[in-house]
């Protein structure tokens, strides 16, 4: 008899602890699950803005994020270690084919406009630079302007290599930090240096690099001749974005190749839809698509 219940009272254990994993075990739905995620880090703040409401929304929603620069996040898309990614471009025909040769599609969706701030210090007389001027310095031509990046292996730096069209920056009068944070950090403490990092850095006040914004202020930018934006110097500010006059632009992405539909097809739904592209206008960025106002009439 006591051996019938010691092994009726193990059989009750596993069952209820089979049970319990059963129920801790959350389904993966569009709106439920664990999505691993890749965020280059030059638009970190405005991704993480739309994890964190998006959780609120649905707790039974987790993400592990990854915020590297492009460079460093690549690999680990590519080899398919994570098929989730947040870039301020669309993948290139080389890096598309390594799902294609695996028949897995690729849904890529934009759903903010981002910029390219380029700052300095409070304390600097200049409060403008054209893109000439800028393609210059990368060039190697003499200036007394330094620049200095978020990071080598960043989307900005690769941005700016394009557009001098240049395989590598000059010996002297291009520098680059190891992040966004301290690249403002540099300019709010040194008059010497003009600093290119993406813009939802400066327009998020709730970032980690915050207490340095009031020390320093942003560049108006004019673009080279026959091009948009070359009638007066603009600075990245939300309507500039918009209306497409501001010369460093960019489009945000997320780019899912999990194919199928679950959480990452859910939250690149989720971040084009009102309530992701209200959190986009609240950031200072561009929205992918303009959300009508709401009308109140009272009698």
């Amino acid at each position: 008899m006591k051996n019938f219940l010691l092994i009726f009272c193990v059989i009750a254990l596993l069952v209820s602890c089979k049970s319990k994993n059963k129920a801790d075990a959350v389904k993966e739905t569009r709106t439920s699950g664990t999505l691993k995620i890749l965020v280059d880090e030059s638009v970190g703040p405005i991704v993480q803005n739309q994890i964190d409401i998006f959780s609120l929304d649905y707790p039974d929603a987790k993400f592990q994020t990854t915020v590297k620069p492009e460079e460093k996040l690549l690999p680990a898309f590519l080899n398919d270690s994570v098929r989730v990614i947040v870039l301020p471009r669309l993948l290139t025909k080389a890096e598309e084919k390594y799902y294609n040769q695996r028949n897995i599609k690729i849904n890529s969706s934009r759903f903010a406009i981002d910029g390219i701030a380029l700052i300095t210090n409070q304390g600097n007389i200049d409060s403008t630079i054209t893109v000439k001027e800028v393609i210059d310095i990368l060039q190697g031509k003499k200036s007394e302007k330094k620049l200095v990046f978020d990071n080598a292996y960043s989307s900005t730096f690769q941005y700016f290599k394009e557009l001098a069209k240049i395989n590598q920056f000059p010996a002297t009068g291009v520098y680059s930090k190891n992040s966004s944070k301290e690249v403002i950090k540099l300019i709010a403490e040194d008059k010497n240096f003009i600093g290119i990092l993406g813009v939802n850095w400066i327009a998020d006040q709730n970032t980690e690099a915050s207490q340095y914004l009031s020390q320093i202020k942003v560049l108006g930018v004019k673009n080279l001749k026959g091009e948009v934006g070359d009638d007066q110097f603009y600075k990245p500010t939300q309507d500039n974005l918009i209306n497409g006059v501001y010369p460093f632009l960019r489009n945000i992405n997320i780019i899912d190749c999990e194919g199928r539909d679950g959480l990452g097809t859910g939250f690149a739904t989720w971040l084009r839809s009102q309530r992701g592209q209200l959190i986009v206008l609240k950031s200072g960025l561009g929205p992918h698509k303009l959300m009508p106002r709401e009308l109140h009439l009272t009698k």
